[in-house]
Order: C-alpha cells, then sequence, then structure tokens
C-alpha cells in the first residue's frame, strides 16, 4: 500500500472526516464538519499546526516545510519520503485535527474529542 494510501486511510479514520477533491483528482482533502485539516498527494501531505510547533517541526525535520499555497504560520507541507518517520506524521495528522475541531462550537467541538478519545483508547 502506498503512503498516500496509507495517510489517508488514517485521516479518515478521524471521527467525522470526509474526503474531498476540490482541487482536482490529485489532491485529496480531508475535512471535519466542512474544515480541512489534511491536503495530500502522492508526494506530500500538508497539516493544521499550532505556530510554535510548526517552526518546532521545520527544525527537526528536512522534510517538512513551511504550507504550500497556505497559511504558512499554521500549516505544514511534509514529504512521505522523507526523514520524516511514519509515527511523527501519525501524530501531526492528529495533531492538525485537534486544531480544526478546537475552533469549532463548543458542543461540536466536545462532542468530536469525546470520540477522538474514545477511538484513541481502543488503539492503545
Amino acid at each position: 500500500m502506498s503512503k498516500f494510501k496509507i495517510y489517508k486511510k488514517i485521516c479518515l479514520m478521524l471521527p467525522e472526516s470526509e474526503e474531498t477533491y476540490p482541487f482536482g483528482p490529485e489532491n485529496c482533502v480531508i475535512k471535519v464538519n466542512d474544515k480541512m485539516f489534511a491536503i495530500l498527494d502522492e508526494i506530500e501531505i500538508s497539516l493544521k499546526c499550532n505556530p510554535d510547533l510548526a517552526l518546532d517541526y521545520r527544525e527537526m525535520y528536512e522534510g517538512v516545510k513551511p504550507g504550500y499555497h497556505l497559511n504558512k504560520k499554521h500549516w505544514n507541507t511534509v514529504v512521505l519520503e522523507s526523514d520524516v518517520k511514519r509515527k511523527a506524521i501519525v501524530e501531526m495528522i492528529i495533531h492538525s485535527y485537534k486544531c480544526v475541531v478546537g475552533k469549532m462550537p463548543k458542543a461540536t467541538r466536545e462532542m468530536l474529542l469525546t470520540k477522538l478519545e474514545d477511538q484513541m483508547e481502543f488503539l492503545k
């Protein structure tokens, strides 16, 4: 299975996530409650990130760059074939999801974060 398919599958495992293609068939956009948290293709994945953590990731890994065609303060683009290990990318995906959900109305936010926590407990 390609890294693209693996990371797309991981994104879609998160509560209420949906796959869309608003930019054409090459760019998969994963949304939660109609808000983007991941954009991926065969080469890279772009993820929302806390600004301070975004800078830390860019310093830690050669494969993490400022978000391509995105707000560079809040988004990172990760090259899939790089020095960034799968575990780190999965952590970045979950962080991106939480960043987006964190800006939603309280009831929606609490429901989605509870579902996420339940899912994470199940995976342990």
